[in-house]
């Protein structure tokens, strides 16, 4: 009880000093439990809308499972008989076709996309009475004809649609146009899916390019008939069918859907709790500074604490008391604050067009939990340190000055241990950088990266000497007395001004190797481009190109040669008779001068002849394919071709690594006019001295279809560089966190450190230091010590980058670019963050009374 008191005062004595590292164990927790709140609430949303809209039974066509991308842009379709069948089996109550389509793109009149911008679907069918159990009809009416359609709610609100508006839908069967007749509601969240209704007849015709067909049939069940038991007597009825059926209950076909996009949120998931990892081992160094400082605060009282007979178990007790105290108040905030950061989150997601409603925010009892333990134990973790030095600290120290003198044997063995870690992860860097395959590599990479950082974290103390002595010599030195003193602040306790540049590292570290890694990709790609591509244009789109848009391209005038390029799936047997499910592209034969691929063995031009084909040097390695072999290639839909290999192209590239060749009259030969698929990229060259004017006529070919682009060499270069430059300022948005958590360390140590020097400020002020001098030496302490960070980071990071890169190099990104304006951007920008970290503790200290901070004990 009695150590209980005594950390429970010491605690609200110094609830000021702890109030940042509660900040920090609160920003972390937040940081996980906000992401556990808004991935379990998008998988409450898909839930519930999986679950409305699926009826009891459904039966499907078996090749439809999981393909949402058919290969000839049709749906897969079952024949109306099948719902008289299904309509005969025992517990049914009503049996209704219904056709649904992914593959649409639905334009308004100005040919704008009427479609999600987030990725979301376009679905297009027909209305259906099981439509009524996700949706309702809030104006207009069911479309009944040709002519009419409906639209979703929030499409219709998102762009501006109204009863009478016309709309295109482009479908790989052809354009039609309808006008809006009704508009349909969401009962539940619509995650950001367009939706359009058609009649039953026009659907067929225009999505499926047949009458009389179906994608699925919704069975609903009589009362009292589970759907277990309805699943059972509709496939009874059902065995013995020339199509092949898939029977699925109302979970199951939930289970399969919720599984798709369980891929995806996983990946949001774990991604998110990675940074809030990296923030939380950022927190742990603010943590350890914060009770260190704390503990040399108070070693004479510590040693009083001793002298009357408290023994190190209860003087470590407390101090681990005192850290719960922490966690337990950072940890219950930090689980609130994940609540609102879950509802901002979705929010933000509302804003770009996926909505999530906080009627279905989800508070699973495991969040907090979570949330709760974490914080916790992580604060008590690294306070374990500062509470065991506590602990040894003697009676004796009852009659010094305060402050704890430094172990000189223990810094000679943690400079030993750090050094051994930083030599292992060197070790381990250079063999990642000279690995013969990715995947070795990579672990070697792995393993690098984790030993260099601990070992940078535990030599920090010892790097901070000669590094802040080099940083003040070329920033310090020319502020004259304030300067030096300044550098002499930074370098009196090396222990501390590590661990706080370290928080600092860790950070930045990530931002430079994501920095390098970035900048290697892009330049290595536009290499590549410069390299291999020969066409002047190339066309593609969030659709495969649908017929009427490739005679679109193909009479656009000025034009040298178009050319198509399909991918079809298929199933390649090799000579030695393995046999593996595969791509394979069938392309005109100018496709061999639109991408230049240098070739192992034989001709490219050898494989667009008939009954030819090549294969890609990895694979012609693996299974030991020679030039004149022949392959088996079953087409999928079609029939098994005996093909001849004509070339072995070089996989040491980006583009079409590992494509297999043939031409499009060899795969017509053996796979039906059906099943051909749409092309899913097409590329045009214009006639010598044409380029501009065959630019500007393939776009304006093209202004009835928005759903694809035109981009010549440089767009793509652009749109590749914009791509990544997304993802990594995303990465470096989700990075911040820990690096706030690193500012609030700084700001933390500088303000314990002014008042760990309260009498030294006194007798300066006393001597004619100026407030004004004072701030600055305070100031300029932060940015050496945030400079200091940086300069460990951004060194750590780019040697990760460029190990990385060696890596990608295997894989055919071969160029090592360093993005210095960036690191330099970086670097400056942290002595912005240091002078911003001081500012507050500046202030504090100038405004202290000189009288009372000399007569400070």
């Amino acid at each position: 009880m009695t150590v209980f008191k005594t950390s429970r005062r010491n605690f609200f004595a110094h609830k000021g000093r702890m109030a940042l590292s509660a900040v920090a164990v609160m920003l972390s927790v937040a940081f996980v439990c906000g992401t556990l709140v808004f991935t379990d609430t998008m998988n409450t949303t898909f839930d519930k809308l999986f679950a409305t809209t699926s009826s009891d039974v459904t039966v499907t066509p078996k090749a439809a499972s999981n393909n949402e991308d058919p290969q000839n842009g049709k749906p897969e379709s079952l024949p109306a008989s099948v719902i008289d069948r299904t309509q005969k089996a025992d517990g049914v109550k009503s049996a209704e076709g219904a056709v649904s389509s992914l593959n649409v793109t639905v334009v308004n009149s100005d040919n704008k996309n009427m479609g999600s911008t987030t990725g979301a679907p376009t679905i297009a069918g027909n209305w259906t009475k099981n439509d009524l159990r996700s949706m309702e009809i809030t104006s207009g009416h069911a479309p009944r004809g040709p002519t009419e359609v409906m639209v979703d709610a929030d499409t219709a609100d998102k762009h501006h649609l109204k009863m009478g508006d016309e709309l295109r839908t482009i479908a790989v069967t052809g354009d039609f146009k309808a006008k809006i007749v009704g508009i349909a509601t969401f009962k539940v969240t619509n995650p950001g899916a367009a939706v359009v209704y058609y009649d039953t007849a026009t659907a067929q015709r225009e999505l499926l390019g047949a009458t009389g067909r179906f994608t699925q049939i919704n069975v609903t069940a009589a009362a009292g008939v589970t759907d277990t038991q309805l699943k059972r007597n509709v496939s009874t009825v059902l065995t013995g069918s020339d199509e092949a059926l898939k029977v699925q209950t109302q979970e199951e076909l939930s289970d399969e859907n919720r599984e798709g996009i369980g891929e995806f949120m996983n990946v949001i998931k774990y991604a998110m709790l990675g940074f809030a990892g990296i923030a939380f081992l950022v927190g742990i160094f603010l943590i350890i500074n914060t009770f260190s400082m704390l503990v040399a605060q108070r070693t004479r009282e510590i040693g009083l604490m001793r002298a009357i007979g408290s023994s190190r178990k209860q003087v470590n007790r407390s101090v681990l008391v005192e850290a719960l105290f922490l966690g337990v108040v950072g940890s219950v905030l930090g689980v609130a604050a994940g609540v609102g950061i879950a509802i901002g989150l979705m929010k933000l997601m509302s804003g770009m067009g996926m909505n999530l409603s906080t009627a279905d925010l989800t508070v699973k009892t495991m969040t907090p939990v979570v949330g709760l333990v974490l914080g916790i134990v992580v604060t008590v973790l690294a306070a374990y340190l500062p509470a065991r030095r506590a602990g040894k600290v003697s009676p004796m120290a009852a009659l010094r000055d305060a402050g704890t003198p430094a172990d000189g044997r223990a810094g000679w063995i943690r400079g030993t241990i750090g050094l051994l870690l930083t030599g292992a992860g060197a070790a381990a860097l250079l063999t990642a950088a000279g690995a013969d395959k990715a995947s070795d590599g990579s672990m070697m990479l792995g393993a690098g990266v984790v030993l260099t950082l601990i070992g940078f974290v535990i030599i920090g103390p010892l790097l901070a000497g000669g590094v802040v002595r080099t940083l003040s010599a070329v920033l310090l030195r020319g502020f004259g007395p304030v300067g030096r003193l300044a550098e002499r602040n930074a370098l009196r306790n090396p222990r501390r001004t590590g661990a706080t540049g370290a928080a600092l590292m860790i950070g930045l570290a990530l931002v430079a190797c994501l920095s390098v890694v970035g900048s290697s990709m892009v330049a290595s790609a536009t290499e590549e481009l410069d390299k291999s591509v020969g066409t002047d244009f190339i066309v593609q789109g969030n659709q495969r190109i649908v017929p009427q848009a490739q005679k679109a391209i193909e009479s656009t005038p000025g034009m040298a040669h178009v050319t198509s390029y399909k991918q079809i799936e298929a199933e390649l047997t090799s000579p030695d008779g393995k046999t593996e499910d595969s791509d394979v592209t069938a392309a005109d034969p100018t496709y061999a001068s639109d991408l230049r691929r240098e070739t192992t063995a034989g001709e490219l031009s050898a494989a667009y002849g008939k009954d030819a084909m090549s294969v890609g040097s990895l694979y012609a390695k693996k299974h030991g394919v020679k030039v004149g072999d022949t392959m088996t290639v079953a087409f999928k839909g079609g029939k098994t071709a005996k093909l001849k290999v004509g070339a072995i192209t070089d996989d040491d590239v980006v583009i079409d690594k590992g494509s297999r060749y043939m031409s499009i009259a060899t795969m017509k030969q053996y796979v039906p006019a059906d099943k051909i698929p749409p092309n899913d990229i097409m590329f045009a060259t214009a006639k010598e001295g044409q380029e501009e004017t065959a630019y500007a006529a393939l776009k304006k070919s093209l202004d009835a279809y928005p759903q694809y682009q035109v981009r010549d060499q440089t767009d793509y270069k652009q749109e590749l560089k914009d791509q990544i430059g997304q993802l990594l300022n995303m990465v470096y948005g989700l990075l911040a966190l820990a690096i706030i958590v690193a500012v609030l360390g700084v700001v933390n140590t500088l303000a314990l450190s002014v008042v760990e020097r309260t009498r030294e400020i006194g007798l300066m002020r006393a001597i004619g230091l100026s407030r004004r001098q004072l701030r600055r030496m305070i100031r300029l302490e932060s940015v050496v010590i945030a400079l200091f960070g940086a300069l460990l980071g951004l060194g750590l990071g780019m040697g990760w980058g460029a190990t990385a890169q060696q890596l990608l190099a295997l894989e055919g990104l071969k160029v090592l670019d360093i993005p210095w304006p960036t690191i330099i951007g970086v670097f400056i920008g942290s002595a912005f963050v240091g002078l911003f970290a001081a500012l507050v503790p500046a202030f504090r200290a100038g405004r202290m009374n000189v009288l009372n901070a000399i007569a400070t004990e």
